[in-house]
């Protein structure tokens, strides 16, 4: 009998270390780029981004699960123009003033054997949430050697209807709905 409940005590510890807690990761805001992308009238593509960013991420590798946060900030806008960063912050398009931050709050990390491939969660923007899914095209966690830490990082984007968070500047004039957003990431283990 005894030697039946250290097994299973055994079997119980050895169960808990396969599933250890996630380890806590910080965006690097330096090696970290929030992009949108929206089509021109056919003509060209604008590309923005966000140059401020913070957020963490939770990821357990043997259970292949994790959960990140990310926030930018909607005042950070930059097209490399200043009248039209201006626009994108006005109460016609981002409204910055009154949402300041947009947030991506994962719920699943969705694996397809060893290689991560989407992240599910809630996009906040413009004051109202709803759900989306970010594809990775890259992912992996390497040993920084400048930072003596480990770095979990990756390329992902998704393809989302503006119009659901109420973006709807220039859908009259034949503007489209959807807008790619691009994401590079990397988070350093604490």
């Amino acid at each position: 009998m005894r030697s039946t409940l250290i097994a299973l005590a055994a079997t119980g510890l050895l169960a808990t270390a396969a599933h250890a807690a996630p380890a806590a990761y910080a965006i690097d805001p330096t090696h970290t780029f929030a992009t949108f992308e929206i089509d021109h009238f056919g003509a060209s593509t604008n590309r923005v981004r966000f140059d401020k960013k913070s957020g963490t991420v939770q990821f357990d590798k043997a259970g292949k699960s994790g959960k990140v946060e990310v926030a930018l900030d909607m005042n950070s806008v930059n097209s490399g123009t200043a009248a039209f960063d201006k626009h994108l912050k006005s109460a016609e398009i981002f409204n910055a003033e009154k949402f300041p931050e947009a947030k991506f709050v994962s719920d699943k990390f969705v694996f397809d054997g060893d290689k991560l491939k989407e992240v599910t969660g809630q996009l906040t923007l413009n004051g109202q949430t709803h759900p989306i899914t970010i594809k990775s095209n890259k992912f992996t966690c390497y040993d920084s050697p400048m930072l003596k830490r480990e770095v979990c990082g990756g390329d992902f984007e998704a393809t989302i209807d503006r119009t659901q968070w109420g973006v709807n500047y220039g859908v009259d004039w034949g503007f489209p709905k959807n807008v790619r957003l691009v994401l590079q990431m990397e988070a350093v283990k604490h």
